[in-house]
Parts: structure tokens; C-alpha cells; sequence
């Protein structure tokens, strides 16, 4: 779980990267496009670091 986890942080950091590299994905109506990449990268960082303390783990339950 901590692998599915981390590679969707991942996919949220180069969706970052690409948002601001692109111009036109972060200006106008489109500006709120990086805050959902930080949104997205900050809650999987959160949950990654809340499953490699043991917690929410199904083999404990």
C-alpha cells in the first residue's frame, strides 16, 4: 500500500512540474490548476508517511 501510495505522489509532483513548466496550464481561468498538484502531492505525502508508521495497515486488523 505504501508503493501505491507513493507512486501517486509521485504522479501529482510531475503533474506539478508540467503545470508550471506550461504556461498556459496555470494562467487565467486555469491558476488553481498548481494548487490542486500541491493539494494532491501534500495529502499523498500525509498518507504515505501515515502508513509507514504502522497505521492503517489491513494486515493489523
Amino acid at each position: 500500500m505504501t508503493r501505491i501510495v507513493l507512486v501517486g505522489s509521485l504522479l501529482w509532483l510531475l503533474a506539478l512540474v508540467a503545470t508550471l513548466v506550461v504556461p498556459g496550464w496555470h494562467t487565467g481561468d486555469r491558476s488553481w490548476w498548481p494548487w490542486t498538484c500541491v493539494a494532491g502531492l501534500t495529502l499523498g505525502l500525509l498518507g504515505w508517511a501515515y502508513l509507514r508508521r504502522g497505521r492503517g495497515n489491513a494486515e493489523q486488523a
